[in-house]
């Protein structure tokens, strides 16, 4: 089951298995992707699908060092040698479109500038200085409904420089406490004009994005990542189940490629209990993709029995650069080192032996 093709909006992947995206903090001056980050998804080009680390669209969506984005001709000059070296190994890469909105500091902003929410409400915990140094998150500048269509046209600019770089098309990032999500949900939105009070209109800023991107991919090229379980960032909604079921059925429209959801981790308190992939089955009919802790191939294909066409894994990806074909083999899975999951160099990034090379 988890090694059946499947189709996937414009695509036919080989398997059901998803690299997620993985902040690897490894990119180099001006925000561009090194030329090692090529070998990197390379090595993991037999997953049915690699979506990349999380790209910012704007100087505005920075959110922590050495993150790429996807706003300039080099950042897009880079990722073209990643996109050509994951194609020539026969894979498939899809570029993660990401703006953090309150989850930033001043000192990664242009001039020093307050990050941007939909209201200003610091969250919880310590954000990173471009100096590294951890400092309490400052209370974010709250965005004038006005600003709102040029951050929409941000990722319009970002979909049409992934096309140039080459990818097969992009996931949006409205997940993980980042500026949709903070949209979304009215423990990070307590706008009164037409982005907040109602789940039509905490949704509205979604949609627009999602509108937007299609414009340039068409819909069967574009995801959509949410996360209605996590308490990740200090986010929190009264209602979940009203938000994203109600954010799921408007992007019906837009004939996706996919949705991808994050599972409750044992930390995250959810209102009404957890909501899995079952739960968006009935509201949304092209594939959905369940991610977030799955370490085995029996996990992953109880899921695609509730609800799952797909399931993404994350960190079992950094250590097994050829993960499908352990998971097929039931070959035994190497532990990743955490120290080197995010900044510093090959190790930990590129230096994990094939099963193959392992066996050597």
């Amino acid at each position: 089951m988890l090694f059946d093709p499947v189709k996937v909006g414009a695509l036919t992947l080989p398997n059901r298995i998803v690299m997620a995206p993985m902040t690897r903090s490894r990119a180099g001056a001006g925000f561009v992707p090194q030329d090692i980050a090529a070998k990197y998804y390379t090595q993991r080009a037999s997953a049915g699908l690699i979506v990349t680390e999380a790209t910012q669209v704007s100087p505005q969506g920075i959110g922590y060092v050495h993150t790429p984005g996807i706003y300039t001709d080099a950042q897009v000059a880079g990722w073209k040698k990643v996109t050509d070296s994951v194609h020539k190994a026969g894979g498939r890469i899809f570029l993660q479109l990401w703006h953090v909105g309150r989850i930033s500091n001043p000192t990664l902003q242009e001039n020093n500038a307050l990050p941007v929410a939909p209201s200003a409400i610091a969250p919880k915990g310590e954000s990173m200085t471009i100096d590294y140094k951890m400092t309490p998150y400052v209370t974010p500048r709250a965005l004038e409904t006005k600003e709102i269509a040029g951050i929409v046209a941000d990722f319009r600019k970002g979909a049409e420089n992934a096309k140039k770089a080459g990818f097969d098309g992009v996931e949006i990032h409205g997940a993980n406490g980042y500026l949709i999500d903070q949209f979304l949900r009215d423990g990070t939105n307590q706008r009164t004009d037409q982005y907040g009070g109602s789940v039509e209109n905490r949704a509205r800023f979604l949609v627009e994005v999602t509108e937007a991107v299609v414009s340039v991919w068409g819909g069967e090229r574009v995801g959509v990542r949410l996360s209605p379980n996590t308490n990740f960032n200090d986010m929190h909604d009264s209602n979940p189940r009203a938000i994203f079921g109600h954010a799921a059925k408007a992007l019906e429209r837009f004939n996706l490629a996919y949705l991808h959801v994050t599972r409750a981790a044992p930390t995250d308190d959810v209102p009404g209990g957890p909501i899995d992939a079952d739960f968006f089955r009935p509201l949304f009919r092209n594939p959905i993709i369940t991610a977030a802790g799955f370490t085995s191939k029996e996990q992953a294909e109880a899921a695609l029995k509730n609800g799952a066409d797909l399931v993404a894994f994350a960190t079992l990806f950094i250590s097994n650069p050829d993960l499908p074909a352990r998971l097929k083999q039931n070959a035994p899975l190497a532990p990743g080192d955490r120290a080197t999951f995010y900044g510093g160099d090959a190790k930990g990034y590129t230096d994990y032996p094939s099963l193959e090379a392992a066996i050597a």
